[in-house]
């Protein structure tokens, strides 16, 4: 088989190859590339050109929609409707060419059985008897039916996009040609390709298309949503990538999914990641995610969650799910949250969180860093350390940066220094806002009607609270 490059650097003949682009130069080669069989034999010459087709011969996937397959030989078999990916074995190649006969029948061509495929035809190494007729496996995925003008997740860029075709890399394998995904487009030249498609060739429409912006994402940094778990276990989808972003991203990127898809990634992320990220997003939004998900996976989110986050969320539910949730929680969080759903909605019992770190006041400095290895909630929440005395009163506060800067055998006590401010569990958030303002507080400690240390408001639950209130 014999391949000419026009200067437009598509195929004069391109049966058996695909569109081949030539970067060289201006465009302006002409030249050969000979299929010999395993392998692309170069005309003399024209190694510049050849060297650069080897790279990449790219070919899309809607250009390969309703292509004409034939059979070794060379009787018709149908038009390729679908490609399949199986996860398993290679999530980079095509595994599969569904092929729909004119009776509407559906043929499942193997990729070994792919003897060549360009944008004009595509042939198989077998005749057409030997070709499975029937259903393709369901741990397949489809290109059209699971990836085209569905929303995925750019990890890279943190969110979510609308695909409008398949970028495919054509691969001379063993006597046979394979298709390798190389990347999702979402740009506007994709989709102007869309609507081109079948109304002019698809070498007008490939020059058309240049003139409009194209965007791609590497097949490996996609994201696919697949709401059904059993059959994204099957695929191999993975959120591994997603869950380490920051949670404020996983939140915008949740806030542009559907109900389904938002089920889908919670269900898929490890109990902290899915808390984090559920903390970022509206309390209402929370609420219905959450009613969405199993109970069991719910209670093991809340349970991550600040306390005090996870009682305005569980005020958000009805009755009956909150005590549901709060009865499938580690004993110990949920009586925290039981105690902060007891206070008035808009007080400082209600704002603050009972993860705080309180030590006697005869403790040191070294005996922190234990405290702070031991802690349970978020390290970087933790501003100050409260001094209390034998009765737990509250009786003083020392800032970290206070603490990292003394000695290690340095008693609490001595690096305390003025009054501690403080409310009381019932002051309004009004007042609290007030305080934080007229002090430049980053945290404030709340105690009960004996001074006994019961909960910490922090700057975020103030900050959340005015904006909210804006």
């Amino acid at each position: 088989m014999e391949l000419k490059l026009t200067p437009g650097g598509f195929p004069a003949r391109s049966f058996g190859l695909g569109e081949v682009f030539c970067p060289v130069g201006a465009m302006a080669h002409t030249g050969f590339l000979i299929f010999t069989g395993p392998e692309w034999r170069c005309v003399p010459g024209m190694e510049p050109c050849c060297a650069a087709t080897r790279k990449v011969v790219m070919i899309y996937f809607t250009e390969l929609q309703n292509l004409p397959a034939y059979d070794a030989k060379g009787e018709y078999l149908g038009r390729i409707i679908d490609l399949g990916i199986d996860p398993s074995q290679n999530s980079l190649r095509i595994a599969a060419y569904l092929v729909e006969t004119l009776e509407k029948k559906l043929l499942t061509v193997t990729r070994e059985q792919m003897q060549s495929i360009s944008v004009r035809a595509a042939q198989t190494t077998v005749p057409a008897e030997e070709i499975r007729r029937n259903k393709p496996a369901g741990d397949l995925l489809r290109v059209k039916k699971d990836v085209l003008d569905q929303q995925v997740i750019d990890v890279n860029h943190r969110k979510v996009v609308r695909v409008n075709d398949i970028d495919l890399d054509i691969q001379p394998t063993n006597g046979h040609t394979e298709l390798r995904v190389l990347a999702v487009n979402v740009g506007l030249a994709a989709a102007v390709r869309r609507l081109l498609q079948g109304l002019t060739a698809k070498h007008t429409s490939r020059n058309i298309s240049s003139y409009f912006p194209s965007k791609t994402i590497r097949w490996e940094f996609v994201n696919l949503i697949e709401p059904d778990a059993a059959r994204r276990l099957k695929l191999r989808i993975s959120y591994e990538r997603l869950g380490r972003l920051h949670p404020a991203d996983i939140a915008d990127i949740l806030e542009d999914l559907s109900r389904d898809e938002q089920r889908s990634v919670i269900e898929a992320l490890d109990h902290e990641t899915a808390a984090q990220a559920i903390s970022e997003i509206p309390t209402a939004m929370q609420a219905t995610l959450l009613q969405s998900i199993p109970p069991d996976k719910a209670s093991d989110i809340i349970d991550e969650m600040p306390p005090d986050e996870a009682a305005d969320l569980l005020q958000e539910l009805p009755p009956e799910t909150s005590a549901r949730l709060l009865a499938g929680m580690e004993k110990e969080g949920a009586e925290d949250i039981k105690d902060l759903l007891g206070f008035e909605e808009n007080t400082a019992g209600a704002m603050m969180t009972t993860h705080y770190v309180a030590l006697g006041q005869a403790s040191t400095v070294e005996s922190v860093i234990e405290a702070l290895r031991e802690f349970e909630g978020a390290v970087e929440s933790v501003h100050a350390v409260y001094l209390v005395n034998a009765e737990e009163t509250l009786v003083g506060a020392v800032s970290l940066a206070r603490i990292l800067l003394a000695p290690a055998n340095t008693p609490l006590w001595q690096l305390f220094r003025g009054e501690v401010i403080s409310v009381s569990t019932d002051t309004d958030a009004k007042s609290v806002v007030g305080l934080f303002r007229k002090y430049n507080l980053l945290a404030l400690p709340v105690v009960d009607d004996k001074r006994h240390l019961v909960g910490v408001v922090t700057a975020d639950d103030v900050l959340d609270l005015v904006v909210n209130h804006r």
